[in-house]
């Protein structure tokens, strides 16, 4: 121990080293040789180290210490936008129905809002807007200078560098984006985010409306060529063939083909009737004489001869009495007479007349009739029956003809029903795309960026950091020191390490 209580190295030979472990023949181990120490040692030792440690304890904190105060106070610039659903958002599908009126849940919206907000593109119209200079006058003096490709390349450094300082903050289930900018001048910092704020209600209508009028566009002028090929090979299959209107042609024939078969059946009744009535009639014609008597004249002499003996007789009794010869006589003439009068003895056919039937007459008018009429019907069956095959003929051509119609007609209905889809769309894009350039009805700013009046720096805490980790370095050289040094340090180190005890020690006087 020297004068002062302080321990001092003492230089001795190292003790020697143990014998093999059991099990490692040829390996000499040399764990008896290294010094042991006890928590008591480590005080003592660093004690010792301590201008090694204070060295590197001022060093460090110096380093650190210089760039903490070299650190400058950013400002902060806040501001927050409240996104809602709108019609950029709602599916319309470029052709057909399929998924019409899809929308994406919250999350999906904010999310695409972001992705728009921190675009590289939008960063680069903002930093545009405000001016390099006053965002970045470092980069401004190196872009001045440089050629096109570096003044790219500077751009794209100074949207990196705004991405690091801006901040988006979003909460799920929640419309609110908030956004933040940090910047070393606080006008600066309020500026450049309400700039990003301006810039992106202009941008996210291009990246949401933009780009579909053109495709649309082409679309439809491919369909509306297809269209006039279609009504081309439609009006030629048209001409080629002498239809006016397929549909309407085709159903009048149809319907003209049940009237002329409905007539037809009517006729071929008729006829039948007709037949049957002209064989009934000649049937009573047979039996029926061609003539009859008219009238007969009937003999009225027995009578007048009658009456000529009672006038006689009355003048007999005008000169006779009634026993008289004479009067009895003509009595006897009158009795008889008017006995054969009595009896139809005295009855004689008279003159007679004979004239036409007109019964036969009225039988032979009809059936003249309907034999005119028999051949009236036949002719008009098979005028009919001309037409119903010509018909027929016609109906079969245009069912031939209908697979080569309705491929052309859908054809041309469903280009059509394109080119008018294609046309509404184009009309209703471009009506969207002219209400989105005058509003931004779904987003709303709900708080614009101010010049914060308040800046954070990162003074303190990169100066207690440095502290502390220039004191964890300096202890660190001081163990590394400690341990480093050749021999047995103290005598309490030396005593556990051979294994004898320290009866005395030796203290080391200093070089003069």
């Amino acid at each position: 121990m020297s004068s002062d209580g302080v321990w001092t190295h003492v230089p001795h030979d190292p003790p020697p080293r143990g014998r093999p472990a059991s099990g490692n023949a040829g390996y000499t181990a040399d764990w008896a040789s290294r010094p042991k120490y006890a928590p008591t040692d480590f005080v003592t030792l660093l004690w010792r180290e301590r201008w090694l440690m204070l060295v590197v304890f001022l060093v460090i904190l110096a380093i650190g210490g210089g760039a903490a105060f070299l650190m400058k106070k950013t400002y902060s610039a806040h501001a927050s936008i409240l996104v809602r659903l709108g019609q950029e958002y709602v599916y319309e599908p470029r052709a057909g129905d399929a998924g019409r009126g899809a929308v994406p849940n919250t999350d999906q919206m904010i999310q695409s809002e972001t992705e728009i907000l921190t675009s590289s593109e939008l960063r680069l119209r903002a930093i545009q807007s405000v001016g390099l200079g006053r965002v970045y006058p470092a980069l401004a003096a190196k872009y001045a200078a440089a050629d096109p490709a570096g003044k790219r390349k500077i751009l794209e450094e100074a949207a990196e560098s705004m991405f690091k300082d801006l901040t988006i903050q979003t909460a799920p289930d929640t419309s609110v984006i908030r956004l933040s900018y940090d910047n070393p001048d606080p006008d600066v910092a309020a500026r450049v985010l309400n700039a990003l704020l301006e810039q992106y209600l202009i941008y996210r209508r291009t990246v949401l409306l933009d780009g579909t009028s053109s495709a649309l566009g082409k679309e439809q002028g491919i369909f509306e060529s297809r269209l006039g090929e279609a009504d081309a090979a439609y009006q030629a299959f048209l001409d080629n063939n002498g239809i006016g209107d397929f549909a309407s042609q085709k159903a009048s024939l149809a319907t003209m083909q049940s009237q002329i078969e409905t007539q037809k059946y009517a006729t071929g009744a008729q006829l039948e009737d007709r037949i049957s009535r002209l064989a009934a009639l000649d049937q009573q014609l047979a039996g029926i004489s061609p003539e009859i008597g008219l009238y007969r004249d009937v003999s009225t002499v027995a009578s007048d001869k009658l009456a000529a003996l009672k006038l006689e007789r009355e003048s007999l009794l005008s000169r006779y009495k009634p026993d008289a010869q004479p009067v009895k006589d003509i009595d006897a003439q009158i009795a008889q007479l008017s006995a054969g009068v009595a009896a139809g003895r005295t009855q004689a056919d008279g003159a007679k007349r004979y004239g036409v039937n007109p019964v036969y007459q009225t039988l032979q008018t009809e059936k003249i009739q309907l034999t005119a009429e028999v051949a009236a019907l036949k002719q008009t069956q098979a005028v009919l029956g001309s037409q119903v095959e010509q018909i027929n003929q016609r109906l079969l051509k245009m069912s031939a003809l209908e697979p080569q119609f309705t491929a052309l007609t859908r054809d041309r209905d469903v280009l059509q029903a394109n080119v008018r889809d294609f046309q509404q769309k184009a009309e209703q894009d471009q009506a969207a795309r002219q209400i989105a350039g005058t509003t931004n009805d779904t987003i709303r700013i709900v708080e614009r960026a101010q010049a914060p009046s308040k800046g954070t720096s990162l003074k303190k805490p990169v100066f207690i950091l440095a502290f502390l980790f220039a004191g964890f370095t300096a202890l660190c050289a001081g163990l590394l020191r400690m341990f480093l040094r050749p021999g047995l340090p103290t005598p309490a180190s030396a005593s556990r390490t051979l294994g004898l005890p320290v009866l005395a020690t030796a203290g080391v006087k200093g070089r003069a």
